[in-house]
């Protein structure tokens, strides 16, 4: 496996629901004169070892985002399609159509939310290698807060966690393309397509060992009205470097 393809499948399907003052999905919300999904697309178009990029979005914004793709040259594109009616189901749409499209089964997929432009080229190369030599790589950062357990509507505390224990999953979330397809299926088929928040959870629930690649505390996902402020702000300071580890973000990795 280790000279298998890598392609990225990028889902974009939300529409901005914990975000108060947003005119369009937040995807297409602009940050430096570029919607905050092409920022992120960037990153994956201008990695050497990715060679095609699957977008799934809003049904309503498919034409929009090809416009996209096209105006900023984002030409490993392969496919925008509509998205499911989770975020799991977007990236199953976006594997099945890689699928389809002749992508072998032992390619690396890097699953990568589109509002989340902060990442840079060595941790996409970082999870491309883990993934080619152990099936699967998750970005994660050590937890640096608390983590307590409540289950009676966040009044009290029933357990807290070990920090030293927990980590915080990221993404990207890297996986062998036609194993994870396959166990994406399988929780359509047992009823749970959506109940997953993400593809480690998924592989987590059906056996699967997953491994951690280093992520960084700046790789956040813009969710809310003050991760877009915090974005902007950041973008426009010309700080964004120190922000993903010193690496610029869009910047070719190194020969």
């Amino acid at each position: 496996m280790g000279t298998a393809d890598a392609i990225a499948i990028v889902f974009a399907g939300g529409i901005g629901s914990r975000m108060t003052n947003a005119a369009q999905p937040k995807q297409f919300l602009p940050v430096e004169g570029k919607p905050i999904l092409v920022h992120t697309l960037e990153h994956f178009q201008k990695h050497p070892e990715v060679r095609a990029i699957y977008i799934a979005t809003l049904a309503s914004h498919v034409e929009d985002t090809w416009e996209l793709v096209r105006r900023f040259g984002l030409d490993k594109v392969r496919r925008v399609v509509p998205g499911g009616a989770s975020a799991q189901g977007s990236i199953l749409n976006g594997m099945r159509c890689a699928l389809e499209d002749g992508t072998p089964e032992d390619a690396v997929a890097l699953v990568h939310d589109g509002v989340r432009p902060l990442i840079n080229q060595a941790l996409i190369t970082d999870n491309i290698a883990l993934a080619r030599s152990r099936g699967n790589a998750i970005t994660a950062i050590p937890c640096f807060e608390t983590i307590a357990r409540s289950t009676d509507g966040a009044h009290t505390i029933e357990s807290v966690t070990r920090r030293d224990e927990m980590h915080i999953l990221q993404a990207p979330q890297t996986v062998t393309l036609g194993r994870a397809f396959r166990l994406n299926v399988r929780s359509e088929e047992d009823g749970l397509l959506g109940d997953f928040v993400d593809q480690a959870q998924l592989l987590t629930h059906y056996g699967e060992t997953m491994h951690l690649v280093p992520g960084f505390r700046g790789n956040v996902k813009i969710t809310t009205d003050l991760d877009y402020l915090q974005y902007q702000i950041l973008a426009a300071s010309g700080h964004l470097a120190a922000v993903i580890g010193g690496t610029d973000p869009g910047a070719p990795a190194a020969a």
